[in-house]
């Protein structure tokens, strides 16, 4: 299996968008599907995350986490209140794309050769289950081996010969379950030697699986009402719920909402004229003009380059830029993410003070090294 992402050129995702200070790709159900598929069949790496409000407050919180997230080849909005969030601040969010589905509708999906799963981690006993349980019911996958590590460390979990018991089983979808924090630093710690192709903490679809847990009806899904049926399985889950519950009001007055409403008002008559000025010999990125949706074809050009150019350093200068939308920042994440794993460090110079409002409220400041002349 190629470590290859799946995903080298980061303009070909043309779909994301910052919300909440993650970036997100707003792909479908079916899209997300075909590029799992798509990365099966190629036998290239797709980290994919699923972040749902614990997810996205988490990485507010952590930057670890906040990076595990950032460097994902494909991040779908999983969560109602994300997606009504989506739509209310005007982002082209097509529909949830929640981990237990996604894994359900490849599951249901018939083909020649079925995707070949393993089981990692989840409560003692149940990774057994789901790897019993998923091939007595699936039509398009096939479970090849799990393995419960127990309540370790990371490092105690990252041994080779673990690694190995998981490689020698040549999965293509390596289902991770051990708790959203712990389960993204491991994947983290251990992408580069693992083999499956798609790696995935779905820490829900394990227990989902294996029968241990009944998934919440599709209305009360629908409605945004699955925390309140998890809460019913599972009671230990009020306090994070509160607890998330709370943060996600918090940010939503201090950050989202005004970010809509000054984001509205720099908007209102700018440009669609950009310059994009590469200057290799310092490494440098010069961006003049305004920068959003729907004239990032210059900046998409140059991507490739600044990514697979093996330097230290990479400085984008913002000086002459009067506006950015959700779209640049996400590519300014994800970039950051794609460079931060090449060892190479992304500074962001000279972004003028509206500019460094609408990171600050977006979520995405803090994520950068930033200097001003």
């Amino acid at each position: 299996m190629s470590n290859t992402s799946f995903f080298p050129d980061l303009h070909q995702r043309n779909k994301q968008h910052v919300l909440m200070g993650l970036p997100f790709d707003f792909v479908s159900m079916a899209e997300s599907a075909s590029l799992i598929e798509q990365a099966v069949s190629s036998k290239k790496r797709c980290f994919l995350s699923t972040p749902n409000i614990n997810f996205t407050i988490t990485a507010n919180e952590d930057y670890a986490f906040y990076q595990s997230v950032a460097v994902s080849d494909l991040s779908v909005i999983d969560g109602m209140p994300l997606v009504w969030l989506a739509k209310m601040m005007k982002l082209p969010v097509k529909e949830r794309v929640a981990g237990s589905d996604l894994f359900q509708f490849l599951s249901e999906k018939k083909r020649e050769q079925p995707i070949k799963v393993f089981f990692f981690g989840g409560e003692s006993g149940i990774a057994e289950k789901a790897h019993k349980q998923l091939n007595i019911d699936s039509a398009g996958m096939v479970s090849v081996g799990f393995y419960d590590p127990g309540f370790i460390s990371i490092e105690e979990m990252s041994q080779d010969n673990i690694i190995q018991e998981i490689n020698d089983a040549e999965p293509d979808f390596l289902l991770v379950a051990l708790g959203a924090k712990k389960g993204q630093a491991w994947i983290m710690n251990n992408m580069a030697k693992l083999n499956a192709p798609v790696i995935s903490h779905l820490g829900a679809v394990i227990n989902f699986v294996a029968g241990s847990v009944v998934r919440a009806p599709e209305k009360w899904r629908k409605f945004g009402l699955e925390w309140l049926w998890r809460i019913k399985q599972e009671p230990n889950l009020w306090k994070r719920y509160v607890k998330d519950g709370w943060s996600l009001s918090w940010l939503l007055l201090t950050k989202q909402l005004p970010y809509y409403f000054v984001n509205k008002k720099y908007r209102r008559g700018v440009s669609q004229d950009n310059v994009v000025n590469w200057q290799p010999n310092t490494y440098t990125l010069f961006l003049a003009g305004c920068f959003q949706s729907d004239n990032l074809e210059k900046l998409d050009a140059l991507i490739s380059t600044m990514v697979l150019a093996n330097h230290s350093q990479l400085k984008i200068d913002l000086s002459g830029v009067s506006y950015i939308d959700s779209k640049f920042m996400a590519k300014l994440l994800t970039l950051q993410g794609k460079l931060n794993l090449a060892g190479c460090d992304l500074i962001v110079l000279n972004p003028k003070q509206k500019i460094k409002r609408l990171m600050s409220l977006a979520g995405v400041l803090k994520r950068f090294k930033v200097i001003s002349g």
